[in-house]
């Protein structure tokens, strides 16, 4: 791989051009020939992070790989239109966890339109369309009355009905990435529209709808992230636990009091400062977690355990490197990525106002 491809990704103190290059062939080399990638070779795969690391592909120029994985997704979608939870090392006949997790099934649509963003591809859209709409559809069934959407429908059929706030914040920006695509197919969904407007009014409005989760950064920052608070509703949000959660120079715990920081949720957290406009924050927090990349893989360590300075899990993910790739793309304005986190571009439903 040429360095060329990658140029757009530099970003001083986080990333070269030759890092960059490093770090998008350590992705590739995880993922499996039939288009899979596992968090790493001999791990498990899960949908939604298989779905982060090819949309990292695709801000680097890999479309290629990026709908290969796509397809694999595809060719392996459940009649109900949902994935397992786990698939042992990626393959589709090992399933590790037979449950199926709303947001991990939701996040299709996500990638689906960030590919379609990233190359224009007509062809793959409608290809993927069937997949996209049965996900979404299958998301669906398991929202509740009050807006939210239960995380989990087990093996045997039972659906939860427990919402998560991380969980249902991604599906927020899952849902506006599919009205995206049936907008762009021009087949309207106004029952999305309702669904997703339903879905913000919660998560603004409810937090008592919702697990008590508050001591996981997720459920601090996903509800920027996934777009559901905007403007001064999500700076507030972030000012009130950044001292929580944020470790200066090292990066954003993954849940307090444990003095571990993660580099998912730090490049996560740095995507929703830049969503908020605020890229010199994003920026310091993506050069805080570079003590976690592996200069022989260009892959990035999960978390460090900061009390005692050590490395933990020792394993090199290709969604923690995924989310990195996707902070710098956004910062480094990849028009694809800023569509997709920006939500400028994204249709937002039908808010939901009238709902108690």
């Amino acid at each position: 791989m040429t360095t060329s491809r990658t140029e757009h990704l530099v970003l001083p103190g986080v990333l070269t051009a030759g890092q960059a290059a490093a770090t998008v062939a350590g992705i590739l080399a995880v993922q499996r020939e039939d288009g899979a990638i596992p968090w790493f070779r001999g791990h498990h795969l899960d949908p939604w992070d298989h779905t982060e690391a090819a949309m990292a592909l695709d801000a680097a120029g890999e479309h290629d790989a990026a709908a290969r994985a796509y397809a694999w997704l595809a060719r392996h979608q459940n009649d109900d239109g949902s994935w397992y939870a786990a698939y042992a090392d990626g393959a589709h006949d090992d399933v590790a966890d037979r449950g199926r997790e709303t947001n991990f099934v939701a996040y299709i649509a996500v990638g689906v339109w960030h590919h379609y963003l990233s190359t224009g591809d007509d062809t793959f859209l409608d290809r993927m369309w069937p997949s996209v709409y049965a996900a979404i559809e299958y998301v669906l069934r398991l929202q509740q009355p009050g807006g939210q959407i239960g995380w989990r429908r087990d093996d045997d059929g039972t659906p939860t009905a427990d919402a998560l706030l991380t969980g249902s914040s991604s599906i927020h920006q899952a849902l506006r990435c599919a009205l995206a695509i049936a907008e762009q197919r021009e087949e309207p969904q106004p029952d999305w529209e309702l669904a997703v407007g339903a879905l913000r009014h919660a998560i603004r409005r409810h937090p008592e709808r919702f697990l008590d989760k508050d001591r996981y950064s997720m459920d601090w920052y996903y509800p920027v992230l996934g777009g559901a608070l905007t403007g001064a509703e999500a700076k507030s949000r972030i000012e009130a636990d950044w001292e929580r959660f944020v470790v200066p120079g090292l990066g954003v715990r993954c849940v307090v009091p444990n003095p571990w920081v993660t580099g998912g949720e730090s490049a996560e957290l740095a995507l929703a400062l830049w969503a908020m406009g605020e890229s010199d924050r994003a920026l310091e927090i993506l050069q805080s977690i570079q003590h976690l990349r592996d200069a022989d893989s260009g892959l990035y360590w999960t978390g460090f355990v900061f009390d005692d300075e050590a490395i933990w899990p020792e394993e090199l993910t290709a969604w923690t490197a995924g989310s990195l790739l996707l902070a710098v793309a956004a910062l480094g304005g990849h028009e694809a990525t800023c569509a997709v986190f920006g939500g400028e571009q994204l249709p937002a439903g039908l808010e939901a106002d009238c709902c108690a």
